[in-house]
């Protein structure tokens, strides 16, 4: 079963055709409607010989599973795992249409193309051609699981996975979303391995008062102006450094010095100014109000207030840290407030070193010679933290490997307008996914 290797040339055009295929089914979520995106998948990846499974909480949404075993089940069983749905969009926004999925200038425009029906496209590619091949591994097991309801939560997609089918998708190497857009420091090309994810905290803060009627703005204690000043001094989004070891090797590799921090911040800043926008929020519990509410009515002085914030600490940490830098952010203005967490999600993490990641660096080394992998830390949330969870064991990274389109270009673009994928960097990942499957699996 030694053919010879598949190059990005050879996945480029299908993976495009996938991904343009999957960007047409509209999967905002909610309310979701993954069904025909994943019965589309299933069939795909069932007409090259992977047996298949749909898993559903909810009828409408199910979860697709794909096997393709080898000569020995004795090995590894490595899971590329994605995502359908995706964040609203207002096509009047959009240059092309969100759910068109044109190819223009060089790339896939559409709600999706990169969060992350991109990475299910060359995932998915990568496997049936290896499966087309005759290809099956020579130890272990590939699964592709491609799942529903990634953006609110997972109740139905990975979490429910996890949680009510776990013999269905137990492994031990897993590829998912998280990092791979390259960027450039101090003359070296660098590309980032997501090695966990944040956890969420998120809380409100009450403020209250006396009600009373709005034209005697003096009459009442009006609890809405009491959350101006918590605002604003919530503008920093944190109050220091709670640091674990990816984002404290990020700044090893990158020869800055993690001892210090601010001066590291600087140097990156120097480099390119969204570096630290990026790289900071690893680095620390980030607090920043999204939503206010106050008086049901417009002629009446609210009694109660309050502001949510979003609240995300690193792997490992929880609720006492997010308070303790709250209280550092607000100093005198906690006073009166009523603090309540209604989100509590522990962030987890995979070993930066591991097998998984070594044959991540030599596909690095061979794809695009003098650079180099580093391992991040992903500020928001994945579907690897549900798996994490479940099996403690696993190593999980988040990686789809551009070449040409730079992580400046490409993280700006997340939940935005104007969403797309150079065309180029579908057969890129494509190929690290053939391969990596190739030398895990033999």
């Amino acid at each position: 079963m030694a053919e010879a290797r598949v190059m990005p040339a050879d996945l480029q055009a299908e993976t495009c055709e996938v991904l343009q295929r999957l960007i047409r089914f509209n999967t905002v979520n909610p309310p979701g409607n993954e069904r025909e995106a994943i019965e589309y998948l299933e069939a795909y990846v069932r007409e090259a010989g992977f047996e298949t499974e749909l898993l559903a909480a909810d009828p409408e949404r199910p979860n697709l599973v794909a096997t393709l075993t080898g000569a020995s089940e004795d090995g590894p069983t490595m899971v590329y795992l994605g995502h359908v749905d995706t964040v609203l969009a207002h096509a009047e926004d959009w240059r092309h249409g969100p759910w068109a999925a044109d190819l223009a200038d060089g790339y896939v425009w559409g709600r999706g193309a990169v969060d992350m029906k991109n990475q299910v496209a060359a995932e998915a590619v990568a496997a049936v051609t290896l499966a087309r091949s005759g290809w099956r591994p020579a130890r272990g097991t590939l699964k592709l699981v491609f799942v529903a309801d990634e953006e609110t939560g997972g109740e139905l997609g990975a979490r429910w996975l996890t949680e009510q089918h776990p013999d269905k998708v137990r492994c031990d190497l897993l590829i998912n979303e998280g990092a791979g857009s390259p960027f450039e420091f101090d003359g070296t090309r660098y590309y980032g391995v997501c090695c966990g994810e944040k956890g969420i905290f998120r809380f409100k803060l009450t403020a209250n008062g006396t009600a009373g009627h709005a034209s005697m703005p003096r009459l009442g204690d009006n609890a809405l102006l009491k959350l101006a000043p918590v605002i604003e001094a919530l503008r920093p989004g944190f109050s220091g450094y709670d640091t674990t070891a990816a984002p404290l090797l990020l700044l090893e590799a990158l020869g800055l010095d993690p001892g210090n921090i601010p001066h590291a911040m600087e140097r990156l800043a120097a480099a390119d100014p969204l570096l630290p926008v990026i790289v900071e929020p690893m680095l620390s519990v980030t607090l920043t109000p999204t939503m206010v509410a106050a008086s049901e009515k417009m002629n009446v002085i609210p009694a109660r207030a309050y502001v949510k914030v979003d609240c995300r600490v690193p792997p490992g940490l929880g609720e006492e840290v997010a308070l303790k830098r709250l209280h550092e952010l607000l100093g005198d203005q906690a006073q009166g407030l009523e603090i309540e967490f209604t989100e509590r999600v522990y962030g987890y993490q995979s070993p930066p070193r591991s097998e998984l990641m070594g044959a991540i660096e030599r596909w690095v080394g061979r794809s695009d010679p003098g650079a180099r992998t580093i391992p991040v830390l992903l500020p928001g949330y994945s579907d690897s933290s549900h798996f994490r969870a479940a099996f403690p064991e696993l190593i999980a990274y988040g990686f789809f490997p551009h070449r040409h389109q730079m992580l400046a270009e490409t993280e700006p673009l997340m939940h935005n307008a104007n969403e797309r994928v150079d065309v180029r960097d579908l057969g890129y990942a494509a190929n690290c996914y053939a391969e990596l499957a190739r030398e895990l699996l033999g």
